[in-house]
């Protein structure tokens, strides 16, 4: 697993359980932008990839979260490309685990 941000953690381990097709298709163009802490913040190509990532994978997100300790973290996924004032309707968050 690569040290480093939690985001290119995660992705080391979606590798490692995704088809290699699947995981290139939905996360190989995701681009980890920053963590606050509580918040990750990850650029995405398209507004489809997002939707797809926000309606397949925010379960083991979460999975993925929890096993690095991180249970109380959400994932926020932008668009590239858009102005801030489109943030609200171009990004989505990984509801923390309960």
């Amino acid at each position: 697993m690569t040290a480093g941000n939690a985001w290119n953690q995660i992705l080391d381990r979606l590798r490692l359980e995704l088809d290699p097709e699947d995981f290139r298709r939905w996360f190989a163009s995701s681009c980890y932008a920053s963590d606050s802490g509580d918040l990750i913040t990850v650029w995405v190509g398209t507004e489809s990839e997002r939707r797809h990532l926000v309606l397949h994978y925010l379960d083991r997100l979460d999975r993925e979260l929890a096993a690095l300790g991180r249970r109380n973290t959400q994932i926020r996924f932008i668009v590239a490309g858009h102005d801030e004032e489109d943030e609200e309707g171009s990004s989505s968050r990984v509801d923390p685990i309960s």
